[in-house]
């Protein structure tokens, strides 16, 4: 007999390794490239630190926003909710004089509540997720400059709390400490998602959410859940951007929000392609973080960061939506 032909497979499993580890390969790539371009700059302690130490905040709202965009949502707030976190953050240390522990526990679990309105929004309102969050995050805004009057939250002479701005500053085995925040997050979202059962029901309601109502998963109760989770890792990064910064700048957040985004569905590209997932977010981020770097010491010019952000959001969409179709038709055996 004729051995049957093993060229589709072979040809399908060359496309899953390079679609899983694609973007990995491409990290290190970038990483040697700029390495070698940029020989006593870039491949340094001090410049590898100073990355880590820039984009830990970006990588914790991309890894909230992979909650949300893993159940078929988009939570378009999570901009808003950084800049409101961290200038009520501020406010509570400036003005209220409140003890740092107790403040960093209020700004987090009230990111975790302004969370559970948007589910709350966008599942028994039955509002569209892109709509209902975009609403949400501008009522934060007014908030945001109702709290400061437009105006900076300036610190007095004595400064700000050393344990609270140690938060930020500190550092562990010679790298940021903030960057050790970003990985336990995501072990903690790759056990949750990939690991649990809560993960898998996430994952059913955004790939058919009909089928999940039929297999009795209760939809909007994980949704709500999902958008909570995103508030409160939102909380935590504007806690760590009122430890970075020191002041409350009522128009700083904004500034996360494409590429917390770009992150999240890059990421659904890589490791576990076709959906969103933890180690795929810290992947893209990482590309993202290197990226910017190098092109920032080549002398890019100040419009290049953005046009970077925005070409690179469109090439992921892009990549996100194939990848997804992709597994469908490997699902269906076309």
């Amino acid at each position: 007999m004729t051995p049957p032909d093993r060229r589709p497979a072979v040809r399908h499993r060359i496309g899953h390794l390079v679609g899983a580890y694609g973007l990995l390969a491409l990290t290190v790539l970038l990483f040697a490239a700029f390495s070698l371009t940029l020989p006593d700059t870039f491949p340094t302690l001090d410049n590898i630190s100073a990355v880590l130490s820039n984009q830990s905040i970006p990588a914790m709202l991309a890894l909230g926003a992979t909650i949300p965009i893993a159940t078929g949502k988009f939570d378009l707030s999570i901009g808003y909710g950084l800049g409101l976190a961290h200038v009520v953050m501020m406010r509570l240390l400036v003005a209220g004089h409140w003890p740092w522990p107790a403040a960093c526990l209020v700004v987090v679990l009230g990111g975790a509540a302004v969370g559970a309105v948007n589910g709350a929004v966008v599942e028994f309102a039955r509002i569209d997720s892109f709509i209902a969050t975009l609403g949400t995050g501008s009522i934060m805004y007014a908030f945001t400059g109702w709290i400061t009057g437009g105006a900076r939250i300036v610190p007095g002479p004595g400064g700000l709390p050393a344990g609270f701005t140690a938060l930020y500053d500190s550092r562990f085995l010679g790298l940021p400490v903030s960057a050790f925040y970003v990985l336990a997050l995501t072990a903690v979202l790759w056990l949750l998602l990939e690991r649990l059962p809560l993960g898998r029901y996430l994952y059913v309601i955004g790939s058919n959410t009909r089928a999940a109502d039929l297999v009795g998963i209760p939809t909007r109760r994980y949704v709500t859940g999902a958008f909570t989770a995103s508030g409160l890792v939102v909380g935590l990064a504007g806690v760590l951007l009122a430890a970075q910064q020191q002041t409350g700048n009522p128009s700083v957040g904004m500034d996360y929000l494409l590429p917390a985004f770009v992150g999240a569905l890059l990421g659904s590209t890589a490791i576990r392609p076709g959906r969103a997932n933890a180690p795929g977010t810290l992947v893209a981020v990482t590309v993202l973080a290197i990226g910017l770097a190098g092109i920032g010491q080549l002398g890019a010019r100040f419009w290049v960061t953005p046009m970077f952000n925005g070409a690179t959001l469109l090439i992921a969409v892009g990549l996100a939506g194939y990848a997804a179709r992709r597994q469908l038709r490997h699902g269906a055996g076309l």
